[in-house]
């Protein structure tokens, strides 16, 4: 009876083959031994069952055994192409792990040597996967790549935007002792900048230094635009110094991607610059120089030096393509000048431009947000017979235009259109109908299209929830609101940062803080981390009810989660802290402002002009007012309104000359700059000056209120004029203005200063029958008159009658209470 042979696993095989030389004995001859058949004909069990195992088996340990004897005879050339024929072809190894396996049992004496070139061969295929696997394989035995091989797998990885392996990779070296060269720092660098980490970034600048390997241009320049993305222009502007102090000529990318950043934060002068410095250096500027300068331009709504820039990109050989196009009509459309829009339209008509559906549907929104529906559509019609085939973004376009217009019916014709066209609806188009009916606040309605889309096989998405969480919330239907989170959750889909943050927005223009604060609760425990703008709401309303300690509790939670406070953050802080008096601390967290690569604006240094102006500290308003003209801050309406109040306290002539000013910038007066300088014409007893101004005011089509007849009637009586008051008066109730406490306690005490207690009580007399009451100093004041006159019976009702209001109403000022005990 034949003995039945077992086989032999295959690693054990391999290992038998490494003990001989494969040269002196064949492959054959190395598989036999004592425990094999008698027989030469006898096979296994397993050999009958699986005959085709037997011969990939076979076949895969022949091709270890040709890479390793190529290997041991230093003919690198050959194994690589041997490897990587093997690795593409896929047969006999199903992967690159399994050749890896077999070949690290069969010969571990050039398993090295082998690792590194598979490695190195799966990398510059661009086998992602199979390479990764690899490593983690070469790792699991305890060594690191090859530099070479390491550094060809690294590249990889950042070209494949596997970046958080990359990093990994590159602290692998790091800990394995091997010292990383510039190459492979600027790849780490740009893994770092891609995944957003600007602080690894900077780590790895700095490891580079203290390596003495010198960063180049290419390095910095990622450094700058992961700096230009965030915004964070101060901190670039330090890396381009620093840049060009190590003598590094600065490319034309460097340049590009500064004038973007700049550009994008709309720091124009900086840009420009930028642009000289280009011309000095003779760095010829690109297309996208030129487009970021003209986008810049376009935000700015600066039209007439876009159009400059577009003379200078003809001038410089530069052929408009449609994305050229595209910025310039977007500028446009942000200007409201469509006919500029339709007029470049034309112009690239002519000279034969082709517009792609994208530069088309940029056009095409510009005009549908002035209401040129019919203009838009008859353009559209034009380029269709061009041979521009609309898509669904295009017609979203158009029937978002005839929403805006309020044209519901023809944006319904719209959708209508696009079906007939054999156009695909999806959720934006329905999207934009929801959201029109929610503006209108026809929750009604907007639910019925929910129901159609629905209809229509287009789930609802999370934007077409948001959408009625805010149309809902606008209307204080919260219990609605809560239900909708509901059913997004039911339907599996998870409410976003939009989601709350719409009804935390409506919560706080309700005044509902604590619900407010506890859905920014639910929303964190949900999953779901706050944005930037959803705490700037939460600070804004905070600072807006003076609840600081609250504003700050925010402001310091931004901070634990790793939120970036924003300009936004600082300005509704330091408007807090002013509103409240405390303008040294708002003006210490300007330097914040800085540090965190911000500039500050003209919201920041308007807050700190109002709130040392209610100081009285004019001086310090008019430095401030200094400083910001001399850093380029264009003043507005808000940054006159203190400075003119408190200068009104002291000097005509200031005020004057700030009024020439904001004359010089463009402002035009409104009511509260007309009421600041008849208030300080009248206290300073020029009334004629004062009616002047009043007659200017009602000339430009703003109406008197009553603040401007308070002054009025103040002056009035500086300058002894008590018979022009009456009429003063009668004239403002003629106007629908009923006189209100502030105006009664001017008339009263008005004519107790005059000693004309008679006067005074008349104007009391009709201040009490309106439910109004006096300041505890004019009260006092105008008692002590009657008294004096003998008047006694007049100064008792006076008394009894105050106390009597001061039972009524509870909030009065408790300096009355020295009235309720006479």
């Amino acid at each position: 009876m034949a003995r039945h042979v077992h086989r032999l696993p295959r690693f054990l095989l391999a290992a038998r083959n490494e003990v001989q030389n494969p040269i002196s004995f064949p492959l054959s001859h190395s598989l036999c031994s004592a425990s094999e058949p008698e027989n030469p004909t006898e096979t296994t069990s397993t050999e009958i069952q699986n005959p085709s195992t037997n011969v990939e088996d076979q076949q895969r340990h022949e091709q270890v055994q040709k890479v390793r004897v190529l290997l041991l005879q230093s003919r690198t050339e050959p194994a690589q192409r041997l490897i990587k024929s093997l690795v593409l072809a896929k047969s006999p190894f199903s992967s690159p792990s399994e050749l890896f396996t077999l070949f690290a049992v069969s010969a571990p004496s050039v398993k090295r040597t082998f690792s590194d070139m598979l490695l190195a061969v799966c990398s510059e295929s661009r086998m992602t996967t199979e390479a990764i696997e690899v490593y983690r394989l070469m790792k699991r035995d305890g060594r690191f790549p090859s530099f070479a091989s390491f550094k060809v797998l690294l590249e990889l990885l950042v070209a494949s935007k596997q970046y958080q392996i990359a990093l990994e990779l590159v602290s692998d070296a790091v800990g394995s002792g091997i010292r990383l060269d510039r190459f492979a720092f600027g790849k780490a660098v740009l893994a770092a900048v891609k995944l957003g980490d600007l602080n690894r970034a900077f780590e790895l600048l700095d490891s580079m230094k203290k390596s003495s390997v010198s960063p180049g241009v290419f390095v910095y320049n990622v450094v700058l635009d992961g700096l230009c993305k965030e915004k964070r222009m101060r901190d670039a502007e330090k890396v381009f110094d620093e840049m060009l102090k190590r003598k590094l000529v600065p490319s034309l990318v460097t340049y590009n991607t500064l004038i973007d950043g700049y550009c994008k934060v709309g720091e124009l002068e900086g840009a420009f610059g930028l642009r000289d410095s280009m011309k000095v250096e003779n760095v010829e500027p690109s297309l996208v120089t030129f487009n970021s300068l003209l986008s810049g331009l376009c935000r700015a709504r600066r039209m007439d030096d876009a159009e400059k820039i577009l003379e200078e990109m003809n001038a410089c050989g530069f052929v408009l393509d449609g994305f050229t196009y595209s910025i310039v009509f977007d500028g446009h459309s942000r200007s409201g000048n469509g006919e500029a829009s339709l007029a470049l339209f034309e112009d690239a008509v002519r000279k034969g431009v082709s517009f792609n559906k994208y530069t088309c549907s940029i056009l095409l929104n510009g005009l549908c947000k002035e209401g040129k529906m019919e203009k838009a559509e008859e353009i559209l019609r034009k380029l269709m017979e061009r041979g521009l085939v609309p898509d669904e973004v295009i017609y979203n376009t158009i029937m978002n235009g005839y929403c805006r217009r309020g044209d519901l019916n023809r944006a319904v014709s719209i959708l209508e259109q696009m079906e007939s066209h054999g156009l695909r609806l999806n959720c934006i188009t329905f999207n934009t109908l929801i959201s029109k009916f929610c503006a209108m606040r026809e929750m009604d309605e907007a639910e019925q299209w929910v129901k159609k889309m629905a209809e229509k096989g287009i789930s609802p998405n999370v934007e077409t929830f948001n959408t009625l969480i805010d149309g809902y919330g606008r209307k204080c239907l919260f219990d609605r609101c809560f239900q909708i989170l509901e059913e997004m959750e039911n339907k599996g889909i998870k409410p976003n940062v939009v989601s709350y943050g719409s009804l935390i927005h409506c919560l706080c223009k309700d005044g509902k803080f604590l619900e407010a604060e506890i859905i920014l609760r639910d929303m964190v425990g949900r999953g779901v981390l706050p944005n930037a703008q959803i705490y700037n709401m939460l600070i804004d309303v905070s600072c807006t009810a003076g609840k600081l300690k609250d504003a700050f509790m925010f402001f310091d939670e931004m901070a634990k989660n790793g939120i970036r406070a924003t300009l936004v953050t600082y300005n509704a802080l330091i408007n807090g802290l002013c509103k409240k008096g405390r303008v040294i601390e708002a003006e210490n967290l300007v330097s914040e402002i800085t540090s965190s690569g911000y500039s500050p604006d003209v919201i920041t240094y308007n807050s700190l002009i109002s709130g040392y102006a209610n100081t009285k500290n004019i001086q310090k308003c008019l430095s401030l007012y200094e400083h910001m003209k001399k850093l380029g801050i264009k003043p507005t309406l808000n940054t006159y309104h203190p400075l003119i109040t408190a200068g009104c306290e002291e000097d005509i002539v200031l005020v004057e000359n700030l009024v020439n000013e904001m004359s010089q910038m463009g402002l035009a007066r409104d009511r509260l700059v007309f009421n600041a300088l008849i208030h300080c014409y009248a206290k300073h007893g020029n009334l004629q000056r004062a009616f002047a101004l009043q007659r200017d005011m009602i000339d430009q089509g703003i109406p008197a209120d009553k603040m401007t007849y308070n002054s009025l009637i103040l002056g009035h009586f500086r300058e002894g004029k008590f018979s022009g008051v009456k009429d003063l008066v009668n004239d403002m109730k003629a106007k629908g203005l009923a006189p209100k406490a502030d105006t009664y306690n001017i008339l009263v005490k008005g004519f107790c200063e005059q000693k004309d207690f008679s006067g005074a009580y008349v104007w009391f007399r009709e201040m009490a029958d309106n439910g109004f009451l006096l300041t505890a100093s004019t009260c006092n004041e105008l008692i002590a008159g009657l008294q004096q006159e003998g008047r006694f019976q007049e100064a008792q009702i006076v008394c009894l009658e105050m106390k009597v209001k001061l039972i009524d109403d509870s909030s009065t000022n408790e300096d009355l209470s020295a009235v309720a005990k006479m």
